[in-house]
């Protein structure tokens, strides 16, 4: 398993679990010393237990090196660079890892989210390097689809979308995740098995985009977003999703802009709900802004801001674009004093921000913004004489 973060290391365990044998190799000599120690460097329901099982047991470890194997699964990360085409350097650079140990009839399985035609050029890569493999590796692209706070039963009873570049490899690819999955395993070539990934994501991020602007329109209305999102979805084909402070994550904040550089001239309404759930962000930044503004003016010293939730979603501890640390570190860099707290983080800074206790912030704030849904948050009570940005329906009670 080449890369043992959010979605290797819990993948590694499912596998291993299964008694087969797995190697999760990492560069970050601290993650390797944490899981052959049988702990985890990650924040996901169960997994701990899991991998302390699988280690004691023997059929998990992990090395900064990989090895020789009869299957190498890639899961590392694809960024975006700043003009929002994809990175794969870290793909590239794990096949590259792996060269010196394929040997003929080896299955090479790309799981990192990919551009159309990844897994292609790995191949091409791979007999450009080892010429005398050519035609010898079996090579297939499959997704995952997995929600953070539930992967380990998604991992197994998700529906699984395999494509190989031919036959062969993907009817091996198959036999090799019908170890472990119990869903459906549809066959289909690595081309379109690559595209799935980034539509599924890119339809996610358009019907979010949707909320998100129902949420700007209800604001200039004078309308509550959220009674209205409820009341819409009684219609029974109606289910518009909920707003929040933008759009994060490793996959929908991130996949559609694969689609949208590769297709810039088709993919005009997966660029449009990108900007909009970008927008969104900036638009919660103004809004806190403004308050700040009107508290000054009323008390003559600036505000203490409290930024409830750092993660891109609801009770876990997954930073990777989150929209609500893009918001506290920005108010942060513009001279706000805030007060960030993150309740599934157990560092005392994130991103140059020193965490807060959430209830001292809640107890210090002058001004107290939800940016996240966290389950901690959910209808706590708070004093009448603070000012409440409540971006994500936490239902507090006011008073």
């Amino acid at each position: 398993m080449m890369g043992i973060g959010y979605i290797g290391l819990p993948t590694s365990a499912v596998i291993a679990s299964q008694n087969i044998k797995v190697l999760g190799v990492d560069i970050n000599p601290e993650v390797v010393k944490t899981i052959n120690e049988g702990k985890i460097h990650i924040v996901e329901p169960d997994l701990a237990g899991l991998v302390k099982k699988v280690v004691e047991d023997g059929y998990f470890r992990a090395s900064e090196k990989p090895e020789k194997a009869s299957t190498f699964v890639i899961a590392v990360p694809t960024p975006v660079r700043e003009d929002h085409s994809p990175d794969l350097r870290y793909v590239e650079s794990a096949v590259r890892m792996i060269l010196p140990y394929l040997e003929p009839g080896n299955l090479v399985i790309i799981e990192s989210t990919s551009p159309v035609g990844t897994t292609e050029k790995m191949k091409d890569l791979i007999e450009t390097e080892r010429p005398e493999l050519k035609g010898k590796i079996n090579m297939a692209y499959c997704p995952e689809r997995v929600l953070p706070g539930k992967m380990l039963y998604e991992l197994r009873h998700n529906d699984r979308t395999i494509g190989g570049i031919d036959k062969a490899s993907t009817e091996k690819a198959i036999d090799f995740y019908r170890k472990f999955v119990e869903g459906n395993l549809y066959p289909t070539n690595a081309r379109t098995a690559e595209m799935v990934k980034l539509v599924e994501n890119a339809s996610r991020d358009v019907q979010i985009a949707f909320a998100n602007e129902l949420s700007l329109i209800s604001d200039k209305a004078g309308i509550d977003v959220w009674e209205l999102i409820e009341l819409a979805n009684k219609h029974p084909r109606v289910n518009i999703l909920r707003p929040g402070t933008g759009v994060g994550g490793h996959c929908i904040a991130v996949d559609p802009w694969f689609i949208v550089s590769d297709y810039s001239d088709e993919a005009r309404l997966i660029r449009t709900a990108r900007e909009i759930n970008t927008y969104k962000t900036e638009w919660v930044i103004d809004k806190i802004k403004q308050k700040a503004a009107e508290f000054e003016a009323e008390h003559g010293r600036k505000p203490v801001i409290a930024a409830m939730g750092l993660a891109f979603k609801p009770d876990i501890d997954d930073l990777r674009e989150s929209p609500a640390l893009y918001v506290a570190t920005a108010l942060k860099m513009q001279g706000f004093d805030i007060l960030a707290s993150e309740p599934n983080v157990h560092s005392t800074q994130v991103n140059g921000l020193n965490l807060t206790d959430w209830k001292e912030a809640l107890e210090k704030a002058d001004i107290i913004t939800f940016l996240v849904a966290h389950k901690e948050f959910k209808g706590v009570k708070i004093s009448g004489n603070k000012t409440v940005l409540d971006f994500v329906n936490t239902g507090y009670i006011a008073g």
